[in-house]
């Protein structure tokens, strides 16, 4: 077996816990357009998708760059107050970069954002490549961001793993040849799954596992 050198991390939901804002970002929405809220599991099962294809599935009646700008105008203004980080992440990175792999961010989220949020909490410095939906027209489950991530850090679908929280993330990674790991604090996953024919290689329930499964 080809030991593993690399490690993809999905951003939000993952390592970055964006769960509220993005959540009162489309009630917001949801409020300006349609004059009030929908129910959270709506919203849940979209986790992990370009804003844009969610948001021409949720509000067909209005264009997307409308909807956009409506849910992007609450979101810029509570961004940095509303998001945090999951227990365990930096002393895993911190870990990660200790022992010598190569890290990496794939996300469908835009670049400037990203970057807020890897900046409130320095995390920066611990990745190696960041991959977003500015980076590519074609996003999760298909495989070329996971791609790009691979090309820009040298290497090899078989020596690396990917950490997500949805199943777009997971698709993605196998999609990629890569091997896929699923984080026990994921809303948008259902048991089935988990052990259906999509089902992750790993589930982790804290941060930390990981190093359990790149040694192994």
């Amino acid at each position: 077996m080809t030991k593993i050198n690399t490690v993809l991390f999905d951003f939000d939901g993952t390592i970055m816990d964006t769960n509220s804002v993005i959540m009162q970002s489309w009630q917001h929405t949801f409020r300006a357009v349609e004059g009030k809220e929908r129910p959270e599991e709506e919203i849940i099962g979209t986790f992990g998708e370009p804003l844009y294809v969610t948001m021409e599935k949720l509000l067909p009646q209005i264009s997307v760059e409308e909807g956009a700008k409506i849910y992007r105008s609450f979101h810029h203004d509570n961004f940095i107050e509303l998001i945090g980080i999951f227990p365990g992440i930096l002393e895993l990175l911190e870990e990660l970069k200790t022992r010598g792999y190569k890290t990496g961010i794939v996300t469908s989220r835009l670049r400037h954002s990203t970057e807020i949020g890897l900046k409130k909490y320095d995390m920066e410095q611990y990745f190696d490549a960041i991959v977003t939906c500015d980076d590519t027209d074609k996003h999760k489950p298909d495989p070329e961001p996971v791609h790009i991530a691979l090309a820009r850090l040298g290497s090899k679908p078989e020596e690396a793993i990917m950490v997500g929280d949805s199943m777009f993330d997971i698709l993605c990674a196998k999609n990629a040849g890569v091997k896929a790991v699923l984080v026990s604090w994921a809303l948008a996953v259902s048991e089935e799954d988990k052990t259906g024919e999509n089902a992750p290689n790993y589930i982790i329930e804290k941060a930390e596992d990981l190093l359990d499964i790149l040694e192994r």
